[in-house]
């Protein structure tokens, strides 16, 4: 395979991780050949015929920091889902997309409010805090320099209650994260899979918002907003400071080879 070609398949690759949400799963999926199970998130032709490519992608490692904040990323994050000849058009069914991924954020609920009463209440394990990315607009790829990525975090532990946001549909932070890193890039003749591995991007450019949905619930019955004690001790809203690294494997193979 040549090499232009290699290169504008990663970036198709990355251009669909950027945009697992761009179209509704369908209902029922197809079941992939043996030893192509990873791609069970790429529809098959019968579930759409426009789809040429399946691809499977994991940001592997990384970082996300906001105001004073900064999350590793511990976990890695799938996506899985196909693409057209034109390596446009992602989709997915319901065995792929993007699932839902929590972070562990440093420092817990306690970090992040000044709350160290809550030690005494709840006890550390009780307050442990995760942070999970959720998209907040279209994203788009200039090709494999560049991805914008409007996104969301929400902020989860029971004491915040379950609309606690940095970011909104309204309001999103928004990533343009460049390519500082290139893939190296492999093929399997048996499988036809082409692997993409050690492709970084960072950005540190973007903007955070301030919190919001914020609340903690006294005696179960009585809430209070503390979005201005998360703002301040995270120090946000942050016009500046903040960064992300992601660092991304990616598989890629004709849907023909994924599906009988």
């Amino acid at each position: 395979m040549k090499p232009k070609r290699v290169s504008k398949l990663f970036g198709a690759a990355v251009a669909a991780f950027a945009a697992a949400a761009m179209m509704a799963p369908v209902v029922q999926a197809d079941t992939p050949n043996p030893g192509y199970s990873q791609f069970a998130g790429c529809p098959s032709v019968h579930e759409n015929s426009e789809m040429s490519s399946c691809l499977r992608s994991v940001v592997t490692s990384g970082n996300f920091k906001m105001g004073n904040k900064n999350v590793p990323i511990e976990k890695p994050i799938v996506l899985s889902g196909g693409v057209n000849e034109f390596l446009g058009n992602f989709s997915y069914n319901s065995k792929g997309g993007m699932p839902p991924v929590n972070q562990k954020v440093p420092g817990g609920v306690v970090g992040l409010t000044g709350l160290t009463w809550l030690l005494e209440l709840l006890g550390s394990e009780a307050l442990t805090l995760y942070a999970a990315t959720e998209l907040a607009g279209k994203p788009t790829c200039a090709g494999l320099a560049e991805i914008t990525l409007p996104i969301k975090v929400h902020l989860i532990n029971g004491t915040l209650g379950n609309k606690c946001y940095v970011g909104s549909s309204s309001n999103p932070i928004t990533l343009h994260m460049h390519l500082t890193k290139e893939p190296v890039v492999t093929g399997d003749e048996k499988t036809g899979i082409l692997t993409a591995t050690g492709a970084t991007y960072f950005d540190n450019t973007f903007s955070a918002p301030g919190a919001s949905g914020c609340v903690l619930t006294l005696f179960g019955f009585i809430p209070i907003s503390i979005n201005g004690l998360v703002n301040t001790q995270s120090g946000l809203p942050a016009a500046t400071g903040n960064e992300t690294t992601q660092n991304i494997t990616t598989e890629l193979v004709d849907v023909l080879k994924v599906y009988p």
